[in-house]
């Protein structure tokens, strides 16, 4: 496993075929690492997208892929899969890999040099994709829903609007057709020269820019696409697209909509129950 493992999902490609690398029995269950896959894994230090499920295939048996998740081997044979690596991504050292973790016990002939074709859930990876481009699109309409709160610089989004996203969000957690992201609003944001007491109070009025924003955005049925500076797993990646205000750009692990116009609605929620913690919840319809 000299070389890092070759990915073909920001393409949009859900069936590819491979040879097994390696095979690792963990206490999760069974490891196949492959040296090219379709295959999207779960970032093991931001997860907020799931890694893809489906199936493997060698010599006429299938197994299930409960989920696609990152691993890592050093050069001295250590193997470590998602949050049991000890080092940050592209450490030297260590090669890094997609694991294809199993739902159930290897066949017997899935052993390091087989053949095997690996085939992603396409429905489950397109409500995924829309999911993200939703989180993306949602996280955008934020920044600018709030620009006004900002008595300070805190940096430009990839639109140039000021970077609430950047300097408050915590958490995001993606799944089928929307999104739940968390921003922390505390002293260090106020410090910042973020007005938290206006935002509290015109809360509502956000969530209807926000919202009316969203339906601009889908009404213009944008391009959307993942560009990549090579092939491996360890090669950067960006989110482009193509909005009437000009084209965002996002470094982005993930995978996308290729066009708004899989869209029918995107739609955020906004929660300040905890007036230390904003909540958002986007939902997205998608088109038939």
């Amino acid at each position: 496993m000299s070389s890092p493992t070759v990915v073909t999902f920001a393409t949009g490609s859900t069936s590819g075929e491979g040879v097994v690398t390696h095979v690792e029995r963990t206490p999760e269950g069974v490891v196949v690492v492959v040296d090219e896959t379709p295959f999207h894994p779960v970032d093991h230090t931001w997860p907020d997208q799931p890694g893809d499920a489906g199936t493997l295939t060698v010599d006429g048996s299938s197994v299930a892929v409960a989920e696609a998740v990152m691993a890592a081997v050093s050069d001295d044979g250590t193997f470590a899969v998602g949050a049991d690596i000890p080092v940050k991504r592209g450490a030297e050292g260590w090669t890094w890999l997609v694991g294809h973790r199993l739902t159930g016990d290897a066949p017997a002939a899935l052993v390091p040099g087989v053949a095997a074709r690996l085939d992603v859930d396409a429905d489950r990876r397109a409500g995924l994709s829309r999911g993200h481009t939703a989180c993306h699109l949602a996280s955008l309409a934020l920044d600018l829903a709030v620009a006004d709160l900002w008595r300070k610089d805190p940096g430009a989004d990839a639109l140039g609007t000021p970077d609430f996203e950047g300097r408050a969000n915590q958490t995001s957690r993606i799944h089928a057709d929307g999104a739940v992201d968390e921003y922390r609003l505390g002293k260090s944001l106020r410090r910042a020269g973020f007005d938290t007491e206006t935002f509290a109070s015109t809360l509502a009025d956000r969530e209807q820019r926000i919202n009316a924003q969203l339906e601009a955005w889908v009404e213009s049925a944008a391009a959307s696409r993942v560009e990549t500076e090579g092939p491996t797993i360890v090669d950067r990646r960006r989110w482009h697209c193509e909005l009437p205000e000009g084209e965002a750009v996002i470094l982005c692990g993930g995978t996308h909509a290729h066009s708004l116009d899989e869209f029918v609605a995107i739609r955020v929620a906004l929660d300040l129950s905890d007036p230390q913690l904003l909540v958002m919840t986007t939902t997205a319809t998608p088109a038939a």
